[in-house]
């Protein structure tokens, strides 16, 4: 993005229709796997978005031959010439990317060497990537820590081996299959995150060659190959975007076709979004999101792994829950940090309190800790303008609305972090008939 500021003028509901391409959560993770093929792979539907563009660096930088295909959101990425990327090179591409600890597997497979640097993202809890060393480690690679980052090495090749993660984590499970797929040996992964996107890049991976199976109860079992070939696939949309444009359409009375969203991977946001009074409708090509046009319920939710409340909607949807009538509380599970968005929607006139306490249906594993990770929201609230910060990237998306459904105009800074996640978010905002101006 050019800019990195606008100011927007609130009051205009959004209208019209918005399309969503592959999830950034699958989308990333299909490109790094393309590394652990002998031949070229091809990814459809793939964003245009910083973090696409992070990792097409990164690829680049390891000597991964990227083309753009004949169709639009088409990538071809080719590995026959993974080779190493110096510091300097990995730390450019990376920013402030925690995507490479993902390469580490694959690059121990096709290299017997992996380089790491300081990792960053989004500040919305503690992402640690120990956890990912030590299971790198039962593999049996060689992790050193150096000033500069962290240096791995594989003198012979990987062996399968039994992972128990403690907390169903999308990442540390990513890390296991990237890995253990072409490991001598069987792994078993107990206690495995099972996203959408999880079970698609296991699509991805089946379709190269290896062969994994998933139990009901988060197991996870892979048996390593000695040969894996490219793949060719359509990426899983993006469900995170589709529910933050449902959120934006409740929160400013407005109405959104979100084409390319499907019933099946939002099932439980469309409960949510159906109890707080928001109407859908199911099509073909998308799903229609609309605001009742009488005031919205409160409702308690309580954010979780898959199949639960994804802890990437509840931002978007705590601006829409400022304007129902009554008491909503919205308790995060997932991430201990990520209620420090709404800040700034209290300084716009929301009545939001967070909490230590677990106000949930039951403890979780954050209560007692001094964590804030429970927010009571009292509505319905007129929001008013304010000068703004974004934090992160949901958080950044959640500002926007807030400013798009006040009286007045905002001046909210900092939207560049939105581009991590969402495709051509200005001009998405202009088909919807947002009132802004970019800062140049």
């Amino acid at each position: 993005m050019a800019a990195d500021t606008i100011t927007i003028t609130g009051g205009t509901p959004l209208n019209g229709s918005v399309r969503v391409r592959g999830a950034k959560n699958l989308v990333t993770k299909a490109m790094v796997a393309a590394l652990l093929g002998e031949t070229p792979s091809t990814l459809r539907d793939v964003p245009k978005i910083s973090d696409v563009r992070v990792v097409r660096g990164l690829l680049g930088a390891h000597g991964v031959k990227i083309t753009d295909g004949d169709e639009d959101g088409e990538l071809i990425l080719d590995p026959s010439a993974v080779e190493s990327a110096h510091f300097a090179e990995i730390n450019a591409h990376a920013g402030s990317s925690r995507i490479p600890i993902l390469f580490c597997g694959p690059l121990l497979h096709r290299l017997g060497e992996a380089f790491i640097p300081d990792l960053g993202g989004c500040r919305i809890g503690d992402r640690p990537i120990d956890f990912h060393l030590d299971v790198l480690r039962q593999f049996g690679a060689i992790v050193e820590k150096l000033p500069s980052g962290i240096r791995l090495s594989a003198p012979q090749r990987l062996r399968g081996t039994k992972v128990e993660l403690p907390y169903p984590s999308v990442g540390a499970t990513e890390q296991v299959l990237l890995t253990a797929v072409r490991a001598q040996g069987t792994t078993e992964l107990r206690g495995a995150a099972i996203e959408p996107e999880i079970m698609d890049l296991i699509n991805i991976l089946q379709k190269m060659g290896a062969v994994i199976s998933v139990d009901t109860d988060r197991v996870i079992r892979i048996e390593g190959v000695d040969r894996l070939e490219g793949y060719t696939h359509r990426a899983l949309f993006d469900r995170n975007e589709a529910a933050s444009w449902a959120a934006a359409a409740l929160a400013t009375e407005g109405d959104i076709f979100v084409a390319g969203a499907k019933q099946a991977e939002m099932g439980t946001f469309l409960n949510v979004f159906r109890k707080v009074g928001g109407v859908f409708e199911i099509q073909d090509d998308g799903i229609r999101f609309r605001h009742p046009g009488t005031p919205l319920n409160p409702v308690i939710i309580e954010t979780d792994v898959h199949p639960g409340f994804m802890t990437d909607w509840q931002q978007p949807l705590v601006v829409a829950l400022t304007k129902a009538t009554g008491v909503s509380i919205v308790h995060e599970t997932v991430y201990e940090q990520r209620f420090g968005f709404v800040d700034a929607l209290i300084e716009m006139g929301a009545t939001i309190q967070v909490h230590r306490e677990c106000l949930g249906s039951q403890a979780c594993r954050f209560g007692q800790r001094n964590f804030q990770h429970s927010a009571v929201i009292s509505g319905p609230s007129a929001l008013r303008a304010a000068d703004i910060a974004v934090p992160d990237l949901r958080g950044g998306f959640s500002h926007v609305v807030a400013a798009l459904s006040a009286e007045g105009a905002s001046r909210v800074s900092n939207v560049g972090i939105i581009s991590r996640g969402y495709e051509n978010f200005f001009e998405k905002l202009t088909a919807l008939g947002a009132n802004f101006t970019l800062e140049a």
